[in-house]
């Protein structure tokens, strides 16, 4: 049972609601009771995210790589798992250092997962809204404002039902057209290691 601690710990990052990772963040990086905050602050370093939009963009992109690097784990394993056990008693066999290891057994067989690992990161990233809404609100001003908060802000707020629909469709257009041209990548990776009919 204890085996399962280690990812356990490491997943729960992708358990926690959207809103909530937000709110813990903002929590976090205050510098009355948060950690972050108050040790930036013991080491004389002013830290606000209602302020600078500095200090917002770097508290953002923290959250994100926190709550979404669990995920990208879980599937280096389990890419890592899949690799057959011959690869590594033929480098046992050739004495290969750890590092030739990695990088001829495991980084080439790991090249399709981490693909399709930045695809979906790539594809929420147009989707993100809660986090940062709860984190900044799109402040300071509008620094921190995603264009999924613009699209949120004209439907919802504006009533401009028109213009944010046409907003939607090539908000769609252009993650489709990102995620064929990564399908397509990896298609073709698969048919320069795998050619058909070859002699």
């Amino acid at each position: 049972m204890l085996a399962f601690l280690p990812a356990l710990l490491i997943t729960l990052p992708l358990l926690i609601p959207w809103n909530v990772v937000g709110s813990i963040w903002q929590i976090f990086t205050r510098g009355d009771i948060g950690l972050m905050g108050w040790g930036l602050r013991q080491l004389g370093l002013e830290y606000n995210i209602t302020r600078n939009a500095g200090d917002a963009w770097v508290t953002i992109i923290l959250m994100d790589v926190w709550h979404w690097t669990p995920l990208v784990a879980m599937l280096c394993y389990s890419g890592l798992r899949s690799i057959p056990e011959a690869y590594y008693q033929a480098a046992r066999i050739d004495r290969a250092s750890k590092w030739a290891v990695f990088r001829y057994i495991q980084l080439p067989k790991l090249t399709n997962v981490l693909v399709i690992a930045v695809l979906l990161r790539f594809m929420h990233s147009f989707m993100i809204y809660a986090e940062p809404f709860v984190l900044t609100g799109g402040g300071p001003g509008s620094s921190t404002t995603f264009l999924s908060q613009s699209l949120a802000t004209m439907a919802i707020g504006q009533q401009d039902l028109g213009p944010s629909a046409a907003f939607s469709i090539i908000y769609f257009l252009v993650i489709l057209l990102v995620s064929w041209v990564f399908y397509t990548a990896i298609m073709n990776m698969q048919k320069d290691k795998h050619p058909q009919g070859g002699a």
